[in-house]
């Protein structure tokens, strides 16, 4: 596909590397040619420096032969202006970035009108990252499948618990819990196990399950599966704005530390259910005196990843509390990783995700459609949900007679309405929506897990 990326900023950068590692033809534009240049030279990519709002430009781009633009820049308008140009002047499909809450609540108003294929917030999908996992502290991370009836979640292996040394196969006998153990974290590799994979304590395990399911399965193992009730959040910017909204809504009482006077009073206004202190969140007399030691949750949303990390640690280190930590930089993944710092939010990543899953979706032309995709540890695996179509090559066909590709497993299938967590047996039909966990990178149709 030929794609056009205007703005090359940090997720401009991030879908320009992983749209171009997916064979597209990218071409990017920005106003700052060291910025271009150092794109160009890294990756297989086209740069032009200028005005990406301008008619010109984006005819100098191919924006008549292309297929898909992508409007990045800091600002939502010239976003918004930038893919008017490229409906009238190519007539592709365009894409543009949304962040100011004032039009949280007419986004529907502006994709329709304006035309557009997909606006995306990141700020507010980072915050509904987050408040998933404080329904649930125990996970690390959750991911929502077939519109919330099937969840991925990510724990962690306790020591002393009993699935130290049990193989996966056990779980559903021993356990008497029908859950898909479909990833396992263990030290720097990434397994996708078999029936016969013996699991560890300091495991970092992914589980496929609808959410009664998982809740029983959390029992059994005796984590804790009580949703958080107090959160002390410290920085106040849209993340902020955007989880605290949805924190009271779930009924959990919400604290907001921020070190402007006058984001305070903003806040204050928008937000009067939750208490904002004026204060640096940085300040550790503060944040023990407003009851840190008290919290369920710990949210650290500064604009800076040290902090961030430099506070989170401070606050598992006061209390037996779920923290959440939000990462800007994407550079430094694995050294983030090998920190003991519980959930760990990448705003640039959630951006990248959605606009890569509408890009395969694009492509594919064979037998299902990419609904869903995440990606998971530091890029390394992918969870993907496709949508089956009438000339799917494997329809009815028994799952043990698939001939799969190597590291990948088939997690789930949803089936007018209800969750099939499946066996051998078991066959897919037109119309299911499946759920793929694999280390093979870049499938676009349902037909990309077969070996032939």
């Amino acid at each position: 596909m030929k794609i056009i990326i205007i703005g090359c900023g940090k997720v401009g950068a991030t879908l320009a590397e992983q749209l171009s590692k997916e064979e597209n033809s990218v071409t990017v534009i920005d106003r700052k040619y060291d910025v271009v240049q150092s794109l160009s030279n890294e990756f297989d990519v086209i740069g032009l420096v200028g005005n990406g709002a301008s008619y010109l430009t984006q005819v100098e781009a191919g924006i008549e032969e292309a297929d898909l633009m992508i409007a990045v820049t800091g600002s939502d308008e010239l976003n918004l202006l930038c893919c008017l140009i490229s409906k009238k002047a190519g007539n592709c499909q365009t894409i543009a970035r949304v962040r100011n809450p004032e039009y949280n609540h007419e986004i529907r108003f502006i994709k329709e009108e304006l035309g557009l294929a997909m606006v995306i917030n990141p700020e507010y999908e980072a915050a509904m990252e987050i408040a998933r996992v404080m329904r649930f502290p125990s996970a690390i991370k959750i991911e929502p499948f077939a519109k919330g009836r099937v969840e991925l979640l990510k724990f962690k292996i306790r020591e002393g618990s009993v699935l130290h040394n049990m193989e996966v196969r056990e779980i559903t006998s021993k356990l008497r819990c029908n859950v898909l153990v479909c990833m396992v974290e263990r030290k720097d590799e990434v397994i996708i196990p078999t029936g016969t994979f013996v699991l560890h304590e300091k495991d970092i395990v992914s589980i496929v399950a609808p959410p009664k399911l998982s809740n029983s399965f959390f029992k059994h193992i005796k984590v804790g599966t009580n949703r958080a009730h107090t959160a002390m959040i410290v920085g106040g910017g849209s993340i902020a704005y955007y989880l605290a909204n949805q924190l009271l809504r779930m009924g959990i009482d919400v604290e907001i530390v921020e070190k402007s006077r006058d984001r305070c009073e903003v806040l204050s206004e928008l937000i009067p259910k939750a208490t904002v202190i004026h204060g640096d969140g940085i300040n550790q007399n503060l944040l023990l005196e407003e009851g840190l030691a008290r919290m369920d949750a710990f949210i650290a949303l500064t604009n800076l990843d040290e902090v961030n990390i430099v506070l989170s640690l401070f606050a598992r280190s006061k209390g037996e509390m779920k923290t959440v930590t939000k990462i800007n930089s994407i550079n430094f993944d694995e050294v983030i990783d090998g920190l003991d710092l519980d959930s760990v939010v990448y705003p640039k990543y959630v951006t990248s995700e959605s606009i890569i899953r509408f890009v395969r979706a694009m492509k594919n032309s064979i037998g299902s459609n990419v609904e869903t995709l995440y990606r998971l540890v530091g890029n390394k695996v992918e969870a993907l949900e496709f949508i089956i179509k009438d000339n799917a090559p494997l329809l009815n066909i028994s799952l043990e007679e698939l001939e799969l590709k190597n590291g990948l497993l088939i997690a789930c299938i949803h089936r007018n309405g209800q969750i099939i967590i499946p066996k051998g047996k078991d066959v897919i039909k037109m119309g299911d929506t499946v759920v793929i966990v694999t280390t093979n990178m870049g499938l676009n149709d349902i037909s990309d897990i077969l070996l032939n």
